[in-house]
């Protein structure tokens, strides 16, 4: 059969490959503790089913794309109590199924596939990045992390910013668990600004964080755009902060205008989340207090893993915020494998990308209980790499 060349360019997603591993470990009645998939185990808090329960409809109608304004009003609201800013929930705000949906289609709406514009995204980092990208026919110009694993505006080349048709960050970063200051931020934005870069900030994880270190939490790029938020549009999601994956309920907040064509083309492909999902989101993102429990919840897991890898030579890079930890092996690939032979489920750091080999990425999605089981299972899998 024919395909989309980019289909087969792409190939599987990665992690499914270790996901397939180790469904086949359990299927054959091994104990299998998974942190390869940011799912959390923890229950969504019961009144946000209670909100969908009550908002399925007698008879069922297609929801609007643009999202109902209940659930945008909710989003404006919290963006106000948590980041301080101020934007208008008719024009600036969009619901999305989901952030990764909404990461994937925005170069749809933005891309000219005929002009040579690029996509500039940090590596390792999210693969969705690239494959919207790719998608709507755009040129890839990843640009390798080191050291904090942050991307900062001097780490695009003048060329670069040149053809850039937008540059994504992600903040608290997925894989890394790295955050960009808002000295960078604000550089960033004004760099986008000057080079005529729409810039894109996955801020899926802004509630998850270690409040010791982050009082106030970590910032959003929204912060730093004016009220307008011209050429700036950030990314949200219910699915860590709230325990709503299954949901796949999300946001895309920022520049009118860009809100505006992002409409369009939802529109053309009747992409819009069911309502009685939109009124459980919009019963989530108006309560702050199940968030910091959750968040509770995620700093205990890493206090409870850190002490494992650190206790065996390992480094634990960034992760401070965010829903991962980030370790440094000597073989991804290979520890990968060690763990995964005594039913620990991790994800090696070159799956998401060039920049990753090296690392492993730990999910924080097993229940508290499950990281303290994995803490002597993994000492034992990686006591002979560490020596």
């Amino acid at each position: 059969m024919k395909l989309n060349p980019t289909l087969d360019q792409l190939g599987a997603y990665p992690i499914a490959l270790i996901q397939e591993r180790a469904h086949a470990l359990a299927a054959a009645g091994k104990k299998v503790i998974d942190f390869s998939i940011g799912d959390p185990r923890e229950p969504t808090p019961e009144f946000i089913p209670a909100a969908l329960r009550a908002a399925v409809p007698a008879v069922s109608q297609y929801p609007l794309t643009g999202g109902t304004a209940t659930l945008r009003t909710a989003i404006a609201e919290y963006l106000g109590r948590r980041f301080g800013v101020t934007v208008n929930p008719d024009t600036q705000v969009m619901p999305t199924s989901g952030s990764k949906e909404g990461v994937f289609s925005t170069p749809l709406a933005f891309v000219d596939r005929e002009a040579g514009q690029s996509v500039v995204y940090g590596t390792p980092g999210y693969p969705i990045y690239e494959r919207g990208a790719l998608f709507a026919g755009a040129q890839i110009d990843p640009i390798v992390l080191t050291g904090d694993f942050v991307l900062r505006a001097s780490d695009v080349s003048d060329e670069s910013w040149a053809r850039a048709r937008m540059l994504w960050i992600c903040t608290p970063h997925n894989p890394t668990g790295a955050v960009t200051s808002a000295t960078d931020l604000e550089a960033l934005v004004a760099k986008a600004r000057q080079s005529d870069t729409l810039l894109l900030s996955d801020e899926c994880y802004a509630d998850v964080y270690e409040e010791d270190l982050f009082p106030h939490g970590p910032g959003s790029v929204l912060q730093h755009t004016g009220d307008d938020a011209g050429g700036v549009l950030a990314y949200f999601s219910c699915s860590k902060r709230s325990g709503m994956t299954g949901y796949r309920s999300g946001a895309i907040v920022g520049d009118a205008e860009a809100i505006a064509a992002l409409k369009r083309l939802r529109t053309a492909t009747g992409t819009a989340s069911p309502d009685f999902v939109q009124a459980a989101a919009a019963a989530a993102w108006s309560d702050d207090a199940h968030a910091a429990e959750r968040r509770a919840i995620f700093a205990n897991k890493r206090a409870v893993l850190r002490p494992a890898f650190e206790s065996l030579g390992m480094e634990v890079a960034a992760s401070t915020a965010g829903l991962y930890m980030w370790v440094r092996v000597a073989d991804d690939m290979a520890t990968t494998e060690q763990l995964l032979d005594k039913g620990i489920v991790v994800s090696p750091g070159r799956f998401f990308g060039a920049g990753g080999d090296g690392y492993l990425r730990l999910a924080l999605v097993p229940t508290v209980t499950e990281c303290e089981d994995a803490v002597g299972v993994i000492a034992e899998a990686l006591t002979t790499e560490a020596s």
